[in-house]
C-alpha cells in the first residue's frame, strides 16, 4: 500500500508524519502545522468575512473537546484545521477571531463561541449568527442548518456523517468533505441573507441581536450561580443556601477533573442533600448514588464542607427566590388577545414571535404598559409594541373577516 500523502493546494505531496492520522484529499486543505495555518489566515486579510464551524465532543468532559475547525472565506475553497495535530499552535486562528475587520459567520453560534471563549477568554467579534438572522427574516424560531441551506443555497446536505466521532483518526474523505461543506454552504447562506436584509431594511434589527450574542457573560457559569440551573423543589432559603454551596462545589470539581457535572454527582443527589442536610457521614452515605466509601473519602469531605459552609453562613445571605404568581384571572383574556395580535404582526412582518415578545414578556406587558421588556423598545415596538398598547387602551380591535384576523381602528374610551 502506498504511503498516505498530504496534498497542499498546489498539488505537491509529501509523506505524512507518523503522528498525522487524517486521510487527505487533494480538493481539501487540511492544516496541521502553524506555517500552513498562518498562510491560510494571511490569505483572508482584507476579506469582509470568514465562515466558521467546529466539530467537537462533550459527552465525557466538562469542557468541549475541539476536534476540527472549518473555515471558508468569500472566494477560497476553505480549509480544515486539525487542533489535535501534535504541536499545532492555534495562535493565528485566535488572531483571526479577534480581527475587528473580518466578520465571523456562524450558524447557531453559542456552542462554537463557548469553545473559543474557553481557549481565549474573549468572544470572536464582530460576529454574525445565521440562525438568529433567520428569526428576523421569518424562517421560524430555530431553523435547522440543513433546512436553511436548502432554502437559501439550494443544496441538500448529506447528514450521514453527522454523528461522527470527530476525535478519531483517521477521518474518511467523506467525513472531512461533510465537515468542510458546512462552511462552504454557510457563506452562500450569509451572502443571500445580507442581500435580503439590505433589501428589507432589517440590517439594523440583526445588529442588535449580534451585540447580545457577543456578551461574554452568557458563555461562562460562575460557580456561585450554578444552583440556578437546577430545578429546585422549594424556594426555602435554607434549602437554597445548601444547594448553592453544593452546586458551586460540584462546578469547581467538574472543572478541575474535566468531567460532566452529572459524572461528578447527579442533580438528584444534590437536591436530596439540600432538602435534608446530613449531620454525619452515615446520613451522607444513605444518599442515592453515594455509599460509605465515597462518604468517608475526600469526595464526602467536599460535600460535608459545602453543607457546613451553607449552614454557618448568615441567614441574611441565603438566596431568596420569589415564586412567580400566575397572572390574575382578569388578565388572562388580555394575554390571549395580545398573543393573537403578536401572531398576526409577526406573520405580516415575517419575523419569529419568540424574537419579538416571548411568553413571559407577554404576561408582563398585559400587566404593565411600561414593562421593561424588549417588545416596547426599538424595532420590536414598531412591529408589535405600539399596537399592543393601542389594543390594551381600546384604540385597536381585532375581528374575523372570512378566515382571517384583521385589525380595526377604534375610538378609545374616554
Amino acid at each position: 500500500m502506498a504511503p498516505l500523502v498530504k496534498v497542499d493546494p498546489r498539488g505537491h505531496g509529501f509523506p505524512l508524519a507518523a503522528t498525522e492520522y487524517l486521510i487527505y484529499a487533494s480538493a481539501m486543505q487540511i492544516i496541521t502545522d502553524i506555517e500552513s495555518l498562518q498562510r491560510y489566515i494571511d490569505g483572508l486579510s482584507g476579506q469582509p468575512y470568514v465562515a466558521i464551524d467546529t466539530e467537537f465532543l462533550r459527552e465525557n468532559t466538562y469542557y468541549p473537546k475541539l476536534c476540527l475547525v472549518q473555515l471558508a472565506g468569500p472566494q477560497d475553497e476553505g480549509a480544515i484545521i486539525d487542533p489535535l495535530a501534535k504541536g499545532l499552535d492555534q495562535q493565528p486562528l485566535f488572531d483571526l477571531l479577534a480581527d475587528p475587520a473580518i466578520v465571523k459567520v456562524f450558524h447557531a453560534a453559542r456552542q462554537d463561541i463557548e469553545i473559543f471563549v474557553n481557549q481565549t477568554g474573549t468572544v470572536p467579534t464582530p460576529l454574525f449568527d445565521t440562525q438568529v438572522a433567520a428569526m428576523v427574516m421569518g424562517f421560524g424560531e430555530q431553523i435547522a442548518y440543513d433546512a436553511l441551506v436548502r432554502k437559501l443555497a439550494g443544496q441538500n446536505i448529506d447528514k450521514t456523517s453527522r454523528f461522527t466521532d470527530w476525535s478519531r483518526r483517521p477521518l474518511s474523505e467523506k467525513q472531512l468533505s461533510y465537515a468542510l461543506s458546512d462552511v462552504t454552504h454557510l457563506r452562500t447562506v450569509y451572502d443571500r441573507m445580507l442581500e435580503e436584509l439590505e433589501r428589507s431594511g432589517r440590517t439594523g434589527w440583526v445588529g442588535g441581536e449580534m451585540d447580545t450574542l457577543a456578551d461574554l457573560s452568557i458563555y461562562s457559569v460562575q460557580p456561585e450561580d450554578a444552583w440556578k440551573r437546577l430545578k429546585a423543589r422549594t424556594n426555602k432559603p435554607r434549602f437554597l443556601a445548601v444547594l448553592r454551596e453544593l452546586a458551586a462545589w460540584r462546578e469547581l470539581e467538574a472543572q478541575r477533573r474535566d468531567l460532566p457535572r452529572n459524572r461528578v454527582i447527579r442533580d438528584e443527589a444534590l437536591l436530596e442533600i439540600a432538602s435534608d442536610p446530613p449531620e454525619n457521614r452515615d446520613k451522607l452515605a444513605a444518599v442515592r448514588s453515594l455509599n460509605r466509601k465515597i462518604a468517608e473519602g475526600p469526595f464526602g469531605n467536599g460535600l460535608m464542607d459545602a453543607v457546613k459552609t451553607a449552614l454557618d453562613s448568615p441567614k441574611d445571605s441565603w438566596p431568596r427566590v420569589e415564586r412567580s404568581e400566575p397572572p390574575a384571572p382578569a388578565l388572562l383574556p388580555v394575554i390571549e388577545l395580545l398573543k393573537v395580535l403578536l401572531k398576526r404582526k409577526c406573520a405580516a412582518h415575517g419575523v419569529a414571535q419568540k424574537l419579538v415578545c416571548p411568553g413571559p414578556d407577554i404576561e408582563k406587558l398585559a400587566a404593565d404598559d411600561n414593562a421593561d421588556i424588549p417588545a416596547l423598545k426599538g424595532w420590536r415596538r414598531e412591529v408589535f409594541g405600539n399596537d399592543a398598547l393601542r389594543l390594551k387602551s381600546g384604540g385597536l380591535g381585532l375581528a374575523i373577516q372570512g378566515q382571517e384576523v384583521v385589525e380595526i381602528t377604534l375610538d378609545p374610551p374616554e
